[in-house]
């Protein structure tokens, strides 16, 4: 069974992009030594993403080539995507797509982007673990690490580490 995981970057007011919607604050950090918890060593032990409609959107704008190409990629939208930047798959029901997702048993399945799908797995008990990296800046405003829903839960703290440029890297496991 997969596991499903996030792996996140929040200011430390908690907002994942700023007020125009913006990562360049987060930008600035790319070059940080994150060293065993690096991105890279991350993405590898995935095997499938999972996205909201608004991070498809905004990953589809970048003029980069799709990271994603390796992976089974699903975008979680009631609408259709016409020209799809890379290889994906969309679904709109996400009871029956964590149903999917748990059958599956060749690598980690990555929540990737904003806080809203994480959330909607996480109200389902279907978010396994979570790495949240806050980083040394307050933003004011913005996106949201996660909406309020009124979902209430407490995580398992399984660390809590300083990393470079004043970073902290909090792992959680949802019981």
């Amino acid at each position: 069974m997969a596991r499903i995981v996030g792996y996140i970057a929040a200011s430390l007011d908690g907002y994942i992009a700023d007020a125009d919607g913006s990562l360049d604050w987060l930008f600035k950090y790319n070059d940080m030594d994150l060293g065993e918890h690096d991105y890279r060593k991350f993405v590898a032990t995935i095997r499938t993403v999972v996205m909201g409609r608004a991070t498809y959107d905004w990953l589809a704008a970048d003029e980069s080539p799709w990271a994603y190409g390796a992976l089974r990629c699903f975008v979680v939208t009631r609408g259709s995507i016409d020209s799809p930047k890379g290889e994906l798959e969309t679904r709109s029901d996400i009871d029956a797509l964590i149903a999917e997702l748990r059958a599956l048993d060749d690598g980690d399945v990555w929540m990737l982007g904003g806080g809203r799908l994480q959330m909607a797995f996480m109200e389902r008990g279907a978010l396994d673990e979570l790495e949240i990296y806050v980083m040394p800046e307050l933003l004011g405003g913005g996106a949201p690490l996660f909406p309020a829903t009124g979902f209430r839960t407490a995580p398992k703290l399984l660390s809590a580490k300083a990393l470079d440029k004043g970073c902290v890297r909090l792992h959680y496991r949802f019981t």
